[in-house]
This record gives structure tokens, C-alpha cells and sequence, in this order.
């Protein structure tokens, strides 16, 4: 993966704590109730957990795509903050996402990553892997626009 670019970055920083605040307080209710938590944050982009929890189970024990790809959304909006300093308001654009193999009885960590961080769009990457073994179960591309 090539180096961030940032367009007008902040120098500010923004820490585990700003993260989990986020989750709590501009992240939909839904949302939350995936039960991300936040593993690490730099201004290069964050590592959430996702519990494979019975909820976000579908048929066979594996991990439900929806519940990855707003996972990945979700880390995605906290990549941003960090590598802008802080939250702005924003819309995905677009995502795209490829289920490489099924995420059985394992937590997934979602690495999000900027790729460029602009005055009005961004663009990244996340790669979801299971807990342990660091198996690529999916990865996502995501576009943004910062209102």
C-alpha cells in the first residue's frame, strides 16, 4: 500500500478514547449494537474488533456479511476522524466488498486504512481478518464524501 495523502490534515490527535467516544455518540444505534471495540488508532487508520457473537450468526455459525460490511463502514468513519484529527460529518460514497472465506467461531478484526484524505473526499481500505490465525475473510474499498 503506497503512503497517505492528506489535503489540509490536522496535526491534532486523536486517540483510542475520541474513538470509542465516536462509537458512542455519532454512530447509529444499530450500529452499536455489533459491539465493535477499539483495538488501535493512529493517524494512519484504526483496528476495530467485531465479536462473532450468535447474533450476527447466519445459517451454518458464520459471520453475517451485512454485519461486516457495516463494520467496515464503521471503521472506515473512525480512520477518517483520526487521520483529519477529529470527527467531521461525512457520507459513504461507496463501498465494495469481497468475501474471500467464511469467519467461523472467531473474532474479526477490521484494519482501515486511508489511502488519500482530501478537503472533500476520501478514500480507503479494510481488511477484515479473523482473531488469531489472521486469515483475510473480506476485504473492503470505500469512497467518501466530507460535508
Amino acid at each position: 500500500m503506497s503512503a497517505l495523502t492528506i489535503a489540509g490534515g490536522s496535526e491534532s490527535r486523536f486517540t483510542p478514547e475520541d474513538a470509542r467516544d465516536l462509537l458512542r455518540t455519532k454512530i447509529a444505534p444499530w450500529v452499536q449494537e455489533l459491539k465493535l471495540s477499539v483495538e488501535q488508532v493512529s493517524r494512519e487508520g484504526v483496528v476495530l474488533r467485531l465479536p462473532n457473537t450468535p447474533q450476527l450468526a447466519r445459517e451454518g455459525g458464520t459471520m453475517s456479511g451485512q454485519a461486516l460490511m457495516a463494520a467496515a463502514d464503521t471503521a472506515m468513519v473512525l480512520a477518517i476522524s483520526a487521520a483529519a484529527g477529529g470527527f467531521r460529518p461525512m457520507t459513504t460514497v461507496g463501498q465494495s466488498m469481497s468475501f474471500q472465506k467464511p469467519a467461523s467461531g472467531k473474532d474479526v478484526l477490521l484494519e482501515a486504512r486511508l489511502q488519500r484524505l482530501g478537503r472533500t473526499m476520501a478514500f480507503g481500505e479494510v481488511h477484515c481478518r479473523t482473531d488469531g490465525d489472521g486469515a483475510l475473510v473480506a476485504h473492503a474499498t470505500s469512497t467518501y464524501a466530507l460535508l
